[in-house]
């Protein structure tokens, strides 16, 4: 098929390399407009624009899909446009355009987590499974008839990095797969129900590590929260991020308290205390744990040290 792809950000990305090695052709990328990035804040191209450049593919850099865009993709007449996390409302007029219409590849079995962050709710909330749907676009959020699944177990020390990454690779195979029954007719659209989950963007502000609650929540909302936007934690004004934490049978310390053993570091939670895999001091690299504790041993403020 004659396909213009969508998408943004590196999942997007392997989405791509996938259509361009199938036996589709991809005429045209739609991604989001290069973003400035770095201490020297230089413009970057997205992830998918660097791979549509390296094939010679027309590049379609929109700040919102106008008048404009919607009469260059009339002209390219696509049959699919499959969407990879493209960041841009589809408005309803364009929907119409490509023959299959607009694609997406969501990662998660909807209708369970619609939204923009549902590989970090799978985690957080604490899902055995997880996987990834293609859907045809309606005006819902979401909501548009399923074409094709596929499942995956969420391991206990998945992080919403790596998970993703898995889900990428998979996802795309699950997109070409898709693309193909629509070529081939053998695909039927299923209808989703109207009830489902919601897993909306995620802010800073929900990363912050509540060390009262349960020592299993907390884990799953650090894993949720690598490597972005990172969890993280405070002590007075300094702020620390944090990496994944084991969970240890003990409840010496209360919430938040800070203990260092000989390799390890351990923090009060409201169940069991949890052992430090690395951390980030304010102005330093992430290191391991162990380690930073054994930087502070003349540090007097590391006496009584608690996280809040």
């Amino acid at each position: 098929m004659r396909l213009v792809f969508a998408g943004t950000p590196e999942p997007a990305a392997v989405a791509l390399e996938r259509l361009l090695a199938s036996e589709h052709e991809v005429v045209a990328v739609l991604t989001r407009p290069d973003a400035r990035k770095g201490r020297g804040r230089t413009l970057h191209p997205s992830p998918v624009k660097a791979v549509a450049l390296e094939h010679g593919i027309e590049v379609l850099t929109p700040e919102k899909l106008d008048d404009d865009t919607a009469a260059r993709l009339r002209d390219i007449a696509p049959d699919a446009i499959p969407v990879v996390a493209y960041g841009n409302l589809i408005p309803a007029g364009m929907l119409d355009i490509p023959t299959h219409g607009w694609v997406n590849l969501h990662f998660s079995l909807l209708p369970q987590w619609r939204g923009a962050a549902p590989v970090q709710a799978a985690i957080r909330e604490g899902d055995a499974t997880t996987g990834a749907t293609t859907f045809r676009i309606n005006e819902g959020l979401d909501t548009g008839d399923i074409l094709d699944t596929l499942t995956d177990t969420i391991s206990d020390d998945d992080t919403a990095g790596v998970l993703l990454e898995r889900l990428a690779y998979s996802g795309a195979d699950l997109l070409v797969r898709t693309m193909d029954g629509l070529e081939s007719g053998t695909l039927t659209p299923k209808a989703q129900p109207e009830e489902g989950t919601y897993a909306p963007k995620i802010l800073t502000a929900d990363a912050r590590v509540d060390w009262a609650a349960d020592s299993t929540v907390i884990d799953r909302a650090i894993r949720a929260h690598t490597p972005a936007p990172g969890a993280w934690t405070m002590r007075g004004e300094e702020r620390f991020k944090l990496g994944p934490v084991t969970s240890v049978d003990s409840t010496e310390l209360a919430p938040g308290q800070v203990a260092f053993g000989k390799n390890e570091v351990r923090v009060g939670t409201g169940t069991r205390d949890v052992v430090l895999s690395t951390i980030q001091a304010p102005g330093k690299k992430m290191m391991n744990a162990a380690d930073w504790a054994r930087g502070l041993a003349n540090d007097v403020r590391a006496e009584g040290m608690t996280f809040e």
